[in-house]
C-alpha cells in the first residue's frame, strides 16, 4: 500500500521498523491510524483494557523482539494512564514509542477539557520527547527509534497533533534508526583494568541489565571458567549464567541475598559488567574494595565512598576479550565454598512444612513448565523468590520489572510475550495484590484468544510490607488484601478460575492449563508467612 496521508506513513513506517503490534486504548484523534492498520497486513492495533496496561505490553514486546515497543494513549488521562509503562520502559531499560494524541498549536496552553501539556508530562519517564510533523513522519519516527535503541535503551515519546493524520505526509532527511555499535574503551581504561585484575587474587564478576542487552552471555561464561571466579546477578540478568554453572553465587537483593554476601564480601576487586545501578546500588552491596566497570555508559558509585579503579566505557564484548587475553591466570577462589553456600540457599528455598507454600508452588510450576517456557512475574514478596530460586536456562525466559518495579506488571507482561512468542508456553506468577491491579486486561487474553496460565498465588496479605511493619513492632494495618477467602468465582473476563490448597491439586491444574488451548487461571491458596524467614536480608553487614 503506497502511503499517502500522515496515518498511512506513520503505519508503513512502523510496519517497515519491525513493528507488530501497537498497544493502546483509542481516541477520535486515533481513528485514521487505527484504519491504516487495518488495512496494511503484519501490523495490528491490540486494545488493551487500560493505557498502564498497554505501555507494560509495549515495553516486554520490545524486550522479546530487539524492535521498539510501540503503544498510544490520549489527552489526559490516556497519557497520564500511559506514564506508568512508560516509566517501567525508561528504567527497566526497553526501548519504546509512545504516542499520544496532542492539541493543535493554536489550542495549545488555553484552558480546554482534558489539556495539558503532554511534552512537560514525558519529559521526566522519556530519553526524548517530541511531536510529529506532516512533511517529516519517517525523519521523526526513525529518529525517535534510534533515540530508543541506542545507549541504555528507553522511551521515546511523539506527540500527534489532532487532525494531522488526513493530512499529506512526507519523509523528511534519511535518519538511520539502526545504532552504531559502541566505540572500544580508552586504552589507559583497558590498561587499568587488566593491571587491577592480575594483581587481585579474588575478584567477582557482578553481572548486569547492560550485559543482557549487549548479548555477551558466552563471553562472560568464557571469562568466568578462564579465571575460575564467581559470578553474581542482578534480578534482570538471570539466565546469563545458569545456576548450574560452578561459577554460580547467586542474585543481588532478593531472597537470602546474605548468604549470597558471603561470597562477594570476600572479594579484593568487583568486576561489573553491564552493571546498571537502576536495579541494585553497588554500594548497597560491594565490599569496600576497588571496582572495575565494563559498560557502555560511565559508572554511577558514590567516589567519596568507594575506589573507581578503571571505568572501562565503550564495546562490552571488545572490554571482556582484552581481559581475557590480558588478564593473566586463575584466581585463587575455592569454588566448592561457592557451591556450599549455594546449595544453601536453594536448600532454604524449598518447602520445609506440610503447609503450601509459595516455594512448593514455584516447584510445582518449574516442573510444569517446559524449559524453553516463558515465565513473567508481578512485583511483591513472591519476586524475592524468584529471582533467587527460579531455575532460568537463558536470558528472557524470566521477565520482571525490577528497575521501575511496578505492580500490575505481570498480566500485560504474559500478554506481550505471547504474542511476541506465539509458540511458546507463556505463564505469569502474580500476588493476589499485583492481580487485582491489572486484572482487567485478562480480557485482553480473551479477546486475543492467548493461551496463558495465570498463577495466582493467594495469601490476602501485601507480605513485604507486613514483614517490614513487623520489624518496626508496628500492628499489621492496611496490608490485609481482605479479611478471608479468594479471588471469587470460578471465571473471570472469559477467564476460567482453578483454585488449589495443595500442591496435588496445584500440579493437576496446571496440567490441564497447560495442555488447553486458552487463558486459564489457577489460584493457589498459599501461606505468605514463609517469606518471612527469607526475604529482607541484608548484602552485606
Amino acid at each position: 500500500m503506497s502511503a499517502t496521508n500522515v496515518a498511512e506513513k506513520l503505519v508503513q513506517t512502523l510496519k517497515e521498523m519491525g513493528v507488530r503490534h501497537v498497544f493502546g486504548v483509542p481516541s477520535g484523534g486515533w481513528v485514521d491510524y487505527m484504519e491504516a492498520m487495518r488495512k496494511m497486513d503484519g501490523i495490528d492495533f491490540v486494545l488493551a483494557t487500560h493505557e498502564g496496561g498497554a505501555s507494560f505490553m509495549a515495553d516486554v514486546t520490545a524486550r522479546l523482539t530487539g524492535v521498539p515497543g510501540v503503544c498510544f494513549g490520549t489527552f489526559g488521562p490516556g497519557a497520564t494512564n500511559l506514564t506508568t509503562g512508560v516509566g517501567g520502559a525508561l528504567l527497566d531499560r526497553s526501548p519504546m514509542i509512545a504516542f499520544t494524541d496532542e492539541m493543535q498549536p493554536a489550542m495549545r496552553g488555553r484552558v480546554t477539557q482534558m489539556g495539558i501539556d503532554h511534552q512537560a508530562l514525558f519529559a521526566p519517564v522519556t530519553k526524548k520527547t517530541t511531536r510529529l510533523e506532516a512533511d517529516r513522519v519517517t525523519e521523526i519516527l526513525h529518529d525517535a527509534a534510534l533515540v530508543a535503541l541506542d545507549g541504555r535503551p528507553g522511551p521515546v515519546h511523539v506527540g500527534l497533533p489532532v487532525g494531522m493524520s488526513a493530512e499529506p505526509s512526507g519523509d523528511g532527511k534519511p535518519v538511520s534508526w539502526a545504532p552504531s555499535r559502541p566505540a572500544k574503551a580508552d586504552k589507559e581504561a583497558l590498561a587499568r583494568m587488566t593491571a587491577l585484575f592480575k594483581s587481585s587474587s579474588k575478584p567477582v564478576v557482578a553481572i548486569g541489565l547492560g550485559a543482557v542487552q549487549a548479548g555477551v552471555q558466552a563471553e562472560v561464561i568464557a571469562l568466568i571458567e578462564k579465571f575460575n571466579v564467581p559470578v553474581v546477578l542482578t534480578p534482570m540478568a538471570k539466565g546469563m549464567v545458569p545456576e548450574t554453572h560452578p561459577s554460580y553465587a547467586g542474585v543481588l537483593f532478593h531472597a537470602l541475598s546474605d548468604v549470597v554476601g558471603k561470597t562477594h564480601q570476600q572479594a579484593d576487586l568487583v568486576v561489573a559488567i553491564g552493571y546498571d545501578p537502576v536495579e541494585f546500588n553497588l554500594e548497597g552491596w560491594m565490599p569496600d574494595v576497588p571496582l572495575v566497570n565494563i559498560d557502555v555508559v560511565p559508572v554511577d558509585l558514590d567516589t567519596g565512598k568507594y575506589t573507581l579503579g578503571a571505568d572501562v566505557t565503550g564495546d562490552i564484548v571488545a572490554s571482556i576479550d582484552f581481559l581475557m587475553e590480558e588478564g593473566g591466570t586463575a584466581k585463587a577462589w575455592d569454588l566448592m565454598e561457592v557451591a556450599e553456600r549455594k546449595a544453601e540457599i536453594f536448600r532454604r528455598m524449598s518447602p520445609q512444612s506440610d503447609v503450601f507454600g509459595p516455594t512448593a508452588a514455584l516447584d510445582v510450576l518449574r516442573d510444569e513448565l517446559p524449559e524453553d517456557g516463558i515465565m513473567t512475574c508481578d512485583v511483591g514478596a513472591h519476586t524475592h523468590l524468584i529471582g533467587q530460586k527460579w531455575p532460568t536456562p537463558k536470558p528472557g525466559l524470566q521477565i520482571m520489572t525490577n528497575g521501575w518495579s511496578a505492580m500490575g506488571f505481570g498480566i500485560p507482561a504474559a500478554i506481550a510475550a505471547k504474542l511476541a512468542r506465539p509458540n511458546t508456553e507463556v505463564c505469569a506468577v502474580l500476588g493476589d495484590g499485583g492481580f487485582l491491579m491489572t486484572v482487567g486486561e485478562l480480557a485482553v487474553a480473551v479477546r486475543e484468544k492467548l493461551k496463558i496460565v495465570f498463577v495466582v498465588l493467594t495469601d490476602n496479605d501485601l507480605a513485604l510490607i507486613r514483614i517490614k511493619q513487623q520489624k518496626k513492632q508496628n500492628p499489621i494495618y492496611g496490608t490485609p488484601i481482605r479479611a478471608k477467602g479468594n479471588i471469587g468465582g470460578d471465571n473471570l473476563f472469559g477467564v476460567p478460575v482453578k483454585t488449589a490448597a495443595s500442591a496435588e491439586e496445584f500440579r493437576a491444574h496446571l496440567k490441564d492449563a497447560f495442555a488447553g488451548d486458552g487463558p486459564v487461571i489457577v489460584e493457589a491458596l498459599v501461606s505468605s508467612h514463609e517469606y518471612d524467614s527469607l526475604v529482607l536480608h541484608k548484602d552485606k553487614p
